[in-house]
């Protein structure tokens, strides 16, 4: 019973945030935000969006354990997701194709993913009101790295523009369905929480493990429907900056969940040993910052070397986890 409401709930779950990030494109080209900071932020939070809610219904569960899991685990399989692109793309080199402008967002997920590693280890313990200074300066950082990235004349879309394809829907209808869409996330997510709560316990693989494969996977379906989509119109550089971009988001809503959490500091929460997970997701981000920088253009039979060592250190590094019991 408890798996049949997990794959319900997730069913219901990636349909809502794809359609939700759809709307949020909507939005972007109908106010003229599509390029703009608020933009920005607004088409990020959308396919984002489900790794947050989740993470605030695990506090309510008192499973910190399963929310650390789900947020750095995430960042693993975003990685994952750009060797998946390069085998469904046989004839066009993704990490080659892409403008190296891409270096800035990987580099500032990497920045951002140490510091969490760096938090989670140091354990400091001050706090600005109710939250900790560490999950303040996550949330500080990403905010100026955002900037500097629009500064620089990054595309940071996570939706794909249907303008050109048929006629953009009204605003009105836009806002209601991406209300709507939400609404429905917020009344899901505590089921797929729960669910996968007792799939922890029932199995004995520990929170942080499932919440690192099963959560980290369902809540980062909405980008691989996105991602696949832009790679079939050929736009390359929205598949892979998608995916950069949901690092660097992940990490600063692992910051801003600390608002959600009453207990005490989250960062100083998550168990020491979760610093293994955060630098595994370190290590696949900078073999994907190799990539898109080096462009050496090497093929092992049907995947790109650097693609393939990113297969090898995700499915290793997840069978490391899975002998460690996370959480």
């Amino acid at each position: 019973m408890v798996w049949l409401i997990f794959i319900a709930s997730s069913t219901v779950l990636v349909i809502a945030a794809t359609k939700m990030a759809q709307y949020g494109d909507v939005i972007a080209v109908r106010t003229r935000l599509g390029g703009m900071f608020i933009g920005v932020l607004l088409l990020a939070g959308a396919t984002s969006l489900p790794e947050l809610l989740t993470t605030i219904n695990s506090f309510r569960q008192e499973s910190p354990g399963l929310a650390a899991g789900n947020m750095l685990g995430s960042n693993m399989f975003n990685m994952l997701l750009l060797a998946v692109l390069d085998l469904l793309n046989q004839q066009a080199r993704i990490l080659r194709r892409v403008a190296m402008t891409h270096a800035l967002t990987a580099a500032l997920a990497s920045v951002m993913i140490v510091l969490a590693v760096f938090f989670i280890l140091a354990d400091i313990p001050l706090r600005i009101g109710w939250m900790g200074i560490d999950s303040l300066i996550l949330i500080a950082v990403y905010i100026v790295g955002i900037r500097l990235i629009q500064q620089n004349g990054q595309a940071s879309a996570t939706a794909i523009e249907l303008e050109g394809e048929k006629p953009i829907m009204a605003l009105w209808k836009a806002v209601t369905g991406f209300a709507a869409t939400t609404a429905v996330m917020v009344a899901v997510v505590p089921w797929l929480v729960s669910s996968s709560k007792e799939i922890a316990e029932s199995t004995g693989l520990g929170t942080g493990f499932v919440g690192a494969t099963l959560l980290a996977m369902v809540t980062s379906l909405p980008e691989m429907v996105a991602v696949i989509a832009a790679a079939r119109l050929g736009a390359y550089d929205m598949a892979v900056g998608n995916l950069f971009g949901s690092n660097v988001f992940n990490m600063f809503a692992l910051g801003l969940s600390d608002a959600f959490y009453t207990p005490g500091r989250f960062l100083g929460t998550i168990d020491p040993s979760f610093a293994v997970m955060g630098m595994l997701g370190l290590l696949l981000t900078n073999l994907a910052l190799i990539g898109n920088i080096a462009r050496v253009e090497r093929r092992l039979i049907f995947v790109e070397a650097d693609a393939l060592l990113i297969l090898i250190v995700y499915f290793g590094g997840m069978y490391f986890l899975f002998l460690q019991g996370l959480g």
